[in-house]
């Protein structure tokens, strides 16, 4: 009986010592996940998908001259890399960063050759200028797009949702 006291007590010193003596996470608080608004469903992404085929496929692929992209596929460290990015050089030009917008454009000849004619997205940041008038406090005038390099290059594609 004796014997099985001190393996509990061992036990409950070990456990004590791991949860005060083992490293912690300091300064770092867990990420918080929230739901964000606008969320549909696979299901309403599918029907969207398949109105964009039937209403504009024929004619962006004839406008192109070829079979054009219709998705762009960005990775998740690109996509948080750009944004830490966006949010530095945004504060340190003097704009609160608030949004992003995405863009559709086609590339021209003169910037790629092999992609000439093909449609591309690319992602820009949006916020609000931070004027400091007589120091009489911060004021906020209209969002705008912020003068920060936009995020290019992602892979195009021409399956549409969910491929």
């Amino acid at each position: 009986m004796r014997k099985l006291s001190y393996i509990v007590l061992g036990i409950i010193i070990g456990a004590l010592s791991t949860y005060y003596f083992c490293p912690k996470q300091i300064g770092e608080d867990p990420v918080k996940i929230v739901k964000p608004n606008g969320l549909i469903t696979p299901s309403e992404a599918r029907a969207l998908s398949a109105n964009w085929t039937k209403t504009r496929k024929k004619a962006v692929d004839s406008a192109a001259g070829k079979v054009d992209d219709r998705s762009v596929l960005w990775s998740i460290d690109d996509i948080q890399n750009y944004l830490n990015y966006a949010k530095s050089q945004s504060d340190s030009l003097g704009y609160n960063m608030t949004a992003i917008r995405i863009y559709l454009g086609v590339y021209p000849e003169d910037i790629n050759p092999n992609k000439k004619d093909y449609t591309t997205m690319f992602i820009a940041p949006i916020g609000e200028k931070i004027k400091d008038s007589n120091n009489q406090g911060t004021l906020k005038v209209n969002q705008e797009i912020i003068p920060v390099s936009p995020l290019n290059e992602g892979t195009g594609g021409q399956a549409g949702y969910p491929n």
